[in-house]
């Protein structure tokens, strides 16, 4: 089985990433934080590596709980190459937009919760293009519009967001949802392509790898209509996050505050809730022409 390095992110269990072999050595998808540099290296020991050992960084996006610790460690690793969307590329070249972003965000929260923000070299950042160090290599927005997802040739699905959350042992598949960037029609097309492609299994961040790949991912598009649903019909956010939380209590019912840390119910709201009033205002620009 497929173990992620469990990063310990807030709780065991929330955030984690993978370690990979690729026809160009040892390779992780995703790591975290800079907050959780020490569970990814006692995660790599515990697997006889150093963080030196590993040669390639395939990040799925830029958020920080995917993608937050890669300037730190190409410093601590010059010789790390670094794979990411061309639209990610250049913050992690210059991190200052999402660092200032994500403190407006988080604010005092932001240091214990992430970390430092370093940038990457230019020269260690590579554009991901159809094939990445012997994988497949694909858009899948929806999440966020620089989302990019990895198939390796045993199956495996390096799914990052786009097939949502679901924490180990659990059953509810969760959305995450947060603005600025999510859009439910691209996520749609991205399932779409993730089916097309018949992965055995999906190695999911948060948290562990999952084959019962037809089930999670109708269940991922019955939620993302049904949360969508409830936005468009003018639900306000203090009644979505109830019904938020009822839908993972009716399945989950022990895990309903750690589904909150993997991905903050109010996260989901007012993602959902820009992407339909984005959409009415290009409606209206449009009827204005």
């Amino acid at each position: 089985m497929l173990e992620p390095i469990d990063l310990h992110h807030q709780a065991p269990g929330i955030v984690g990433c993978y370690l990979l072999e690729t026809e160009d050595g040892p390779a992780l998808f995703d790591c975290g934080p800079t907050s959780t540099i020490p569970h990814l290296k006692a995660g790599l020991a515990n697997r006889g590596l150093d963080l030196t050992d590993v040669r390639h960084l395939l990040l799925s996006h830029i958020h920080l709980d995917h993608a937050g610790a890669a300037g730190v460690l190409v410093r601590q690793n010059p010789w790390l190459q670094v794979h990411v969307s061309d639209v990610g590329a250049p913050h992690l070249v210059d991190p200052s937009k999402l660092d200032t972003s994500a403190r407006r965000l988080y604010g005092d929260a932001f240091d214990e919760l992430w970390g430092e923000l370093a940038p990457v070299p230019s020269e260690n950042v590579h554009i991901a293009g159809e094939r990445v160090v012997g994988l497949a290599c694909f858009p899948t927005p929806g999440h966020a519009s620089h989302h990019v997802s990895y198939l390796d040739s045993d199956g495996t699905l390096y799914a990052g967001d786009a097939a949502g959350v679901r924490l180990d042992g659990a059953s509810f598949v969760m959305p995450p949802c947060p603005p600025p960037e999510f859009d439910l029609e691209a996520w749609e097309s991205s399932l779409v392509e993730i089916e097309r492609r018949a992965p055995s299994r999906l190695a999911l961040i948060h948290f562990g790898a999952v084959d019962d790949v037809q089930e999670h991912l109708a269940w991922l598009r019955a939620t993302l209509a049904s949360w969508g649903g409830r936005v468009e019909d003018g639900m306000d956010e203090q009644t979505f996050i109830a019904a938020a939380r009822f839908d993972v209590e009716q399945v989950d019912p022990a895990l309903v505050d750690e589904y909150q840390r993997a991905g903050p119910y109010w996260h989901h709201f007012r993602g959902i809730e820009r992407y339909w009033r984005k959409r009415r205002e290009a409606v209206g620009q449009a009827l204005e022409r």
